[in-house]
């Protein structure tokens, strides 16, 4: 399933030295998006730690960038278990960029990513009211269950093959060298 993004946005994986993007995506929602995304209200001091340990080994964020800016984000959290083979999935868009197949893309390359890394249970959890975020998991098939005042979806990504690991490496290679011909035309044009 493939959407087309707006105004010419890109989806990639974070780069290592992008945790500033990402806190600084995290610092610019809005009220209301923060509550959807963290289950309630939370300060720009929880942000910044958060973001912080996103750095860890078994997370991986997909953003949605205009430009140089970092919009949205899909993230994947393994297990601190190896054993348990579950990942939890959560998103962020900036209002602007809400309801235009973002998350849609987004939610596809998280289910990818921990399809290739072999999770067998991947968990979305939101508040009941988050109907967006509800929508989009049935989308991809989630079992929604309600349980006190939030709703859990769970997906069971398929195992991965070779042509999934093979979508994930062409996807990350395609994402790579648009960055570096953006960056190019951006050093080019005349200031």
């Amino acid at each position: 399933m493939i959407e087309p993004l707006p105004d010419d946005g890109v989806v990639r994986k974070l780069w290592v030295g992008e945790t500033d993007a990402y806190r600084d995506h995290l610092l610019r929602l809005d009220a209301d998006s923060r509550v959807r995304r963290f289950g309630g209200g939370v300060s720009d001091d929880f942000i910044r730690g958060y973001a912080e340990a996103a750095r860890g080994f078994g997370t991986v964020i997909h953003g949605f960038f205009i430009g140089e800016t970092l919009r949205g984000c899909g993230e994947l959290r393994m297990s601190s278990s190896p054993f348990t083979r579950e990942a939890e999935a959560a998103f962020s868009i900036e209002k602007p960029w809400q309801s235009h197949g973002v998350g849609s893309v987004l939610l596809e390359r998280t289910l990818l990513a921990a399809r290739n890394r072999g999770v067998r249970s991947l968990c979305m959890h939101c508040l009941a009211e988050n109907e967006r975020m509800q929508q989009l998991a049935r989308k991809f098939d989630a079992d929604l269950h309600f349980d006190f005042g939030s709703v859990v979806g769970e997906v069971d990504p398929p195992r991965s093959t070779l042509m999934s690991v093979t979508r994930e490496i062409m996807a990350d290679g395609h994402a790579v060298t648009a960055a570096i011909f953006d960056a190019q035309s951006r050093l080019l044009r005349p200031a």
